[in-house]
């Protein structure tokens, strides 16, 4: 099981990664995800949703789900923020693709993008260390 030391982690097993911050206008963009751990837990996922594209939510709010052979879970945003983007390799319009989230959680299995409206947050999150003691303890 993977926990990249650059992201930072929710309790409800959601990533985020900054991807570009500009100091000047302080504009964040991040991308965010679920952890392999929540992917290997959900087993293979079937369908993932995000109807809240172009809305901002804050911290907390579900912005889709994930559907998986035996479940569906909801997706939480770790920070508050606009949600700019969905990856296209999940979109059933596009890649409909939603397995690439159980090849590769942290990279092309990325959910949304985001301009994020709180920074602050980023402390609340949880680095991996003590992500991984969280998963571990389950």
């Amino acid at each position: 099981m993977e926990f990249p030391e650059s992201l930072k982690y929710t309790n409800d097993h959601e990533w985020i990664r900054i991807i570009k911050e500009e100091s000047l206008n302080e504009d964040v963009i991040a991308l965010i995800g679920i952890t392999d751990y929540a992917q290997s837990e959900l087993g293979e996922l079937v369908y993932v949703e995000v109807d809240s594209l172009g809305e901002k939510l804050n911290q907390g709010a579900v912005f889709g789900t994930v559907e998986a052979v035996k479940t569906t879970s909801d997706l939480f945003m770790p920070v508050s923020g606009e949600i700019i983007a969905f990856n296209p390799e999940l979109d059933e319009k596009q890649g409909d693709n939603p397995g690439i989230i159980n090849e590769d959680p942290y990279d092309k299995g990325w959910i949304i993008k985001v301009r994020v409206t709180s920074p602050k947050e980023f402390d609340t999150l949880l680095d991996w260390k003590t992500y991984k003691s969280l998963v571990e303890s389950d």
